[in-house]
């Protein structure tokens, strides 16, 4: 029989704690970057503070999961059945133990996702009993706070007798019991804000992104859509802020259910998730400023143009890191090229693959002139009947706690601490920027 993910994770920490506990020892002292003022006045920008195996962003290949660039993971994992993507489930494995899953791993993950599916009572009645209004965020964050009652973790600890050193063990059941979850939780939001509450039963017999789909209520190939969307989102470094939220509030010792929970309201952020919604409301502006006809490459290149030169930036286009095409856009523009050729919309997009880039060097102020992932992924969305821009993020969401998941059992595995750095007053940074000395304790 083939071993459990958990017995082959349990395998990985062993077989890597020593390598963090020498680190500590033999070279805690060694000096890695230097702080400047800009960077701690400007949100700590590029501080190289934390430590994530999980993903690593690459500023010419993209984000590698576990060292793997995104077409070879696309490549390399197996794929759902009658499927051109890969199952999400295999991903999670990725992630956990930095292997290729085979099939029959890939199998048995999903099928442990499947068997903790099931969501309490209790949890269809909080979202029920969330004002009509609410966005989709909010209910999404808080189904995931209540279902912190459901803790083995917190349990186990408050019992006492648990190890440090097995903290990573009930995090990892915690971990599998909510991401399983995840699905049904944003479909029945989904069926309760945009549904008149019509609710579609799961399908134990299908993986995570097809039951998603099939409880969306939308059919082929949207099912390879989810898929996709949820790989390409699962995880982006740990320093951005719903990784760093989550990342934080786990650091504390707070449970899975808490920790996603804050991971998603620092998503709610207009400076962070909403940015796929920024490129589909602008493009939907283009549409009807040409009266809802594809408008030619002149009239695209004048209407880029004049958006530059009012002060505006083109959504969808550069990127703080990467400097090239973002990868998990050209997975995307390879599945719409494919399915969605004849889509107005997406022939824009095409369009603007083509156009915008030029015209961002000519104007000389990009350093990234090239799509990233929100130039499209709202577009694919639009195509295939999820038209209410509010629920996009949760989307986003529900990738993006596969990875910081794998995060939190790992921090956890290897007694990463508390998070607590130290704060200065301007007063301080002035006298410091003065070239006065400065006594400043750790």
């Amino acid at each position: 029989m083939a071993k459990r993910l958990k017995d082959i994770l349990h395998e990985k920490i062993l077989d890597w704690r020593p390598r963090t506990e020498r680190l500590l020892k033999e070279y805690g002292d060694v000096v890695v970057d230097k702080i400047t003022i800009g960077q701690i006045i400007g949100g700590m920008r590029g501080i190289k503070s934390m430590v994530s195996d999980i993903s690593y962003l690459d500023p010419m290949e993209g984000i590698r999961y576990r060292g793997y660039t995104l077409p070879e993971v696309f490549e390399k994992l197996p794929q759902a059945p009658h499927s051109d993507m890969p199952l999400v489930e295999g991903l999670y494995f990725l992630l956990l133990t930095g292997d290729i899953p085979t099939e029959e791993q890939a199998a048995a993950t999903a099928d442990e996702f499947n068997q903790r599916r099931i969501l309490p009572r209790y949890i269809y009645e909080v979202i029920d009993g969330m004002p009509c209004c609410s966005h989709p965020m909010t209910i999404f964050s808080t189904a995931i706070l209540t279902m912190h009652r459901e803790s083995f973790f917190t349990k186990k600890y408050h019992a006492g007798g648990l190890h440090k050193l097995d903290y990573w063990d009930p995090t990892f059941e915690d971990s599998l019991n909510m991401l399983a979850k995840l699905p049904e939780i944003a479909t029945y939001i989904y069926a309760k804000l945009y549904r008149d509450g019509k609710r579609i039963q799961s399908n134990p017999n299908l993986d995570f992104g097809g039951n998603f789909a099939h409880m969306m209520g939308i059919g082929k190939p949207y099912d390879d859509v989810s898929r996709m969307h949820f790989i390409v989102h699962a995880d982006h470094e740990a320093g951005n802020v719903s990784a760093h939220a989550g990342h934080l509030v786990a650091s504390s010792l707070s449970d899975v259910y808490l920790s996603i929970s804050a991971m998603v309201n620092g998503l709610a952020g207009p400076l962070h998730g909403l940015a796929n919604q920024e490129v589909l409301r602008w493009l939907h502006d283009l549409m009807e400023k040409m009266d809802g006809d594809v408008p030619s490459e002149a009239d695209l290149k004048e209407f880029v143009w004049n958006t530059l030169k009012s002060g505006q930036v083109i959504p969808g286009f550069g990127h703080a890191v990467l400097r090239k095409t973002d990868p998990r856009y050209m997975l995307q523009r390879e599945f719409s090229l494919k399915n969605l050729s004849e889509d107005p919309l997406f022939k824009v997009v095409d369009m603007l693959y083509r156009i915008v880039p030029p015209i961002l060097l000519e104007q000389g102020k990009a350093k990234n002139p090239w799509p990233n992932v929100d130039a499209q992924s709202g577009v694919i969305q639009w195509h295939y009947g999820v038209k209410e821009y509010d629920f996009y993020t949760v989307l986003f969401g529900i990738g993006r706690a596969i990875g910081i998941c794998a995060n939190i059992i790992w921090d956890r595995a290897l007694g990463y601490p508390l998070e607590r750095p130290k704060s200065l007053t301007t007063a301080i940074l002035e006298d410091i920027a003065a070239g006065k000395e400065v006594i400043i304790e750790d």
